[in-house]
């Protein structure tokens, strides 16, 4: 079931549900990028997650591509194993099989699923209820050793490290158990509006304000940071408030240095030249990126060809776990 002698599996994935924003790649695909020749990675862009909510159909079909595109143009090799999900009908196939085997009781209990569905919850999608035994599903297909995620995904980590656990109690070793991978530096950017969230797409949807989006152009990322949140003191004091931490947090990552380095730069500051020096940084990070992107979508043709073709040399992975659930439960 392992995979073969070498690098360990990493199954990684993100929805197509809108732009990425700068905590989406601070706090992962920046390190996607960075460790993805220590590892056997397979890449998902994760198109049937996004419909558990509404989604526009023309608009999903062009973020899927420009998630791709953004993937690529962030660093991701070309040879490395990125895919659409729906592409792999062994994904919704492993997902009911699961669902079978997991307590209402379990699903009930996701903070996420709390969150998203809110006061309407009894108006929710059933796929938005189940939405864990899908990411199940996507991981475990692939006999995945680790996943990385934020500390907010924790949770469906350990979902499904109990479904397979259940499994291979009841039918014997079917499921290689994975594991969270939890990045710490960068891992929870907070929204430029209110640094008491976790900068999100669904937030920049009321307040545009509250993200950087890794295609804003450069003027556009500077007005955000200049409006950015701050502290009520007239210069950067430490301990910093949540909206100046958040703002030395951005630049930390993005220019890889420790916290004490930074805050000899910006003790006794003025906000003005600190966002001043979080805007230069932020802009010249993205601008190679967004460059790339635009080359990447002049030929969309091509990098759906690319996209499929990993799906045809995933696929037979894919359906030998299934086939082999299969057999475990009884349906083969």
């Amino acid at each position: 079931m392992q995979p073969g002698p070498g690098k360990p599996r990493v199954f990684s994935g993100i929805q197509p549900s809108g732009g990425l924003h700068l905590g989406n790649y601070l706090g992962a695909l920046r390190n996607w990028v960075r460790d993805q020749d220590k590892y056997d990675n397979i890449f998902c862009i994760v198109d049937l997650h996004t419909i558990t909510v509404p989604q526009d159909p023309a608009a999903l079909r062009e973020n899927t591509l420009s998630l791709a595109a953004i993937y690529l143009a962030s660093g991701i090799k070309t040879e490395q194993a990125m895919f659409v999900q729906s592409h792999i009908p062994a994904h919704p196939e492993l997902a009911w099989i699961l669902e079978c085997f997991i307590p209402m009781g379990w699903l009930e209990r996701m903070t996420q699923f709390k969150e998203k569905s809110g006061r309407e919850r009894e108006r929710s999608s059933a796929g938005l209820f189940a939405y864990p035994a899908l990411m199940a599903a996507d991981i475990l297909l692939y006999d995945t050793r680790y996943v990385p995620v934020g500390e907010d995904q924790r949770q469906h980590i350990e979902l499904t490290r109990d479904v397979a656990q259940r499994l291979n109690q009841r039918f014997g070793e079917v499921f290689v158990l994975p594991e969270a991978m939890i990045q710490a530096a960068g891992a929870r950017i907070m929204g430029l509006d209110d640094p008491e969230k976790k900068m999100s797409k669904s937030l920049a949807g009321d307040n545009p304000g509250h993200a950087i989006f890794l295609l804003d152009p450069p003027d556009v990322i500077r007005k955000k940071i200049a409006r950015a949140q701050t502290d009520a003191q007239p210069a950067v004091q430490f301990p910093a408030g949540t909206g100046v931490r958040n703002l030395l947090e951005i630049y930390r990552t993005i220019t890889d240095q420790d916290w004490p380095a930074v805050e000899r730069e910006f003790a006794a500051k003025p906000y003005s030249v600190l966002k001043s020096a979080v805007a230069d940084a932020v802009v010249e990070a993205l601008t190679p990126i967004q460059e790339r992107y635009r080359e990447i979508r002049a030929d969309d043709a091509g990098l759906m060809r690319q996209l499929r073709g990993t799906a045809d040399r995933l696929r037979p992975i894919a359906n030998t776990t299934l086939q082999r659930v299969q057999h475990a439960v009884g349906l083969r």
